[in-house]
């Protein structure tokens, strides 16, 4: 009754309670499905216990073309944590594959010193497979440049995060943006009280050299928003401080890039970048159009997702700060899940119009190891001919959804 209370159209992964290779399997997040070089999909994610235990680890799983059946998920990074300092524990990976078909998997290591976070606090570590995904490589570091939001010791790690796909252009780079959670060292305390409000910026990552086929420790990687170049939002009543999370990307027909992301202002935010990444406009609130109202979404992952040359796919819970009893950093405000269809504006000041909010699924706020949130930590990839949301239901059941011609007709527009 639960796996199908989102009703899904795909069902990926089943946590059977016994574990993997000694680890726990019962949290399962940050679901990224993609394409092989052959074209068959497959699949990483972070699981554990629950999230944010020092059980974290990446696990792989593949399929065909179709995804209809999944091989049983295998462990392929943080297979020994240390159950005292989380040390070697694994989180939060993303997958890059480079023209000849090598598949990267990047993620962020625990080295056993925390900064913000115990499963935020890590050092860019990688593998690579070559036989789509059935063996990988020895696990080796991934240079990557620190930044004014990180500690002043270069022995404290980063804290950060690449939460969807890499964006991969025309010529073979990619661009990953990542959540950049500011070092303690800089504010002691969160702006208000909780863990919500602690402060964080939005970087840009560019993979120069994937196709190149190079070990993990020479991957070129470039920062293309260094220090205050970050992107800042400003939190209320603390205009010098910063909290913007989770950028998803898209490229638009005129060649921009649009980032659409996260915070506690009750909105979701966006920035545009003309050059490929190089150079960001401030973020501002995303509205449903020019002279339109502001779209409501908590602190909650909102991705947006290309569709089509000109249409678009945008993911929210279309309330804001507050629903219920339930206040912007509670899982059981984060459902249900609404989508809006986006369409390009060319003269417009935002790209993107909106059409008003779609109904598409809830978990109706049953409590399932723990968790009652709908965190849209998914991915997308287009199946049989049709757009498929890929997502974790209470971060336990990993399932997919088919976004059906027929719910998209049905779009108003203002």
């Amino acid at each position: 009754m639960e796996l199908f209370r989102t009703r899904p159209d795909y069902i990926i992964y089943i946590p059977d309670g016994r574990g993997i290779e000694g680890l726990p399997n019962s949290a399962n997040e940050h679901f990224l499905v993609f394409r092989r070089g052959d074209g068959t999909l497959a699949a990483i994610w972070t699981q554990s216990g629950f999230e944010g235990e020092y059980n974290q680890h990446i696990v792989f799983s593949g399929s065909d073309h179709r995804g209809r059946v999944w091989t049983p998920p295998r462990i392929i990074a943080g297979r020994h944590p240390d159950p005292e300092t989380g040390r070697g524990m694994c989180s939060w990976g993303f997958p890059l594959v480079s023209r000849s078909g090598r598949i990267y998997v990047l993620y962020s290591r625990h080295m056993g010193v925390n900064d913000i976070f115990t499963h935020t606090t890590g050092i860019l570590h990688g593998i690579f497979s070559d036989d789509g995904g059935e063996t990988w490589s020895r696990e080796t570091a991934v240079p990557l440049p620190r930044t004014i939001w990180d500690h002043p010791d270069p022995a404290v790690p980063t804290n950060c995060i690449t939460w969807q796909k890499p964006l991969r252009f025309g010529d073979g780079r990619y661009l990953a943006g990542v959540t950049r959670w500011v070092s303690p060292s800089r504010y002691p305390a969160p702006a208000a009280e909780g863990w919500f409000n602690s402060d964080s910026v939005v970087d840009f990552l560019r993979f120069e050299n994937i196709d190149d086929d190079p070990e993990c420790a020479q991957l070129n990687v470039t920062l293309l928003t260094p220090d205050e170049r970050s992107l800042q939002y400003p939190i209320s009543g603390q205009p010098e401080r910063s909290l913007i999370q989770e950028p998803s990307l898209i490229e638009l027909p005129d060649g921009r890039l649009m980032a659409v992301m996260r915070s506690v202002c009750g909105h979701p935010l966006y920035a545009l970048s003309s050059d490929c990444g190089e150079h960001w406009s401030r973020p501002e609130i995303l509205t449903y159009g020019d002279g339109l109202p502001a779209m409501e979404h908590p602190l909650s992952p909102c991705p947006c997702y290309r569709l089509n040359e000109t249409e678009y796919l945008f993911f929210f819970h279309n309330h804001g700060a507050g629903f219920g009893p339930w206040q912007n950093h509670d899982g059981r405000a984060r459902r249900p899940v609404y989508l809006a269809l986006g369409r390009f504006a060319p003269t417009g000041r935002q790209p993107l119009t909106f059409s008003a909010p779609i109904s598409f699924m809830d978990n109706d706020n049953i409590e399932l190891n723990h968790r009652s949130d709908l965190a849209l930590y998914s991915s997308f990839e287009e199946v049989d001919g049709r757009p498929v949301l890929f997502y974790p239901d209470r971060k336990h059941f990993l399932l997919g959804r088919i976004i059906r011609p027929e719910l998209l007709e049905g779009a108003v527009f203002p």
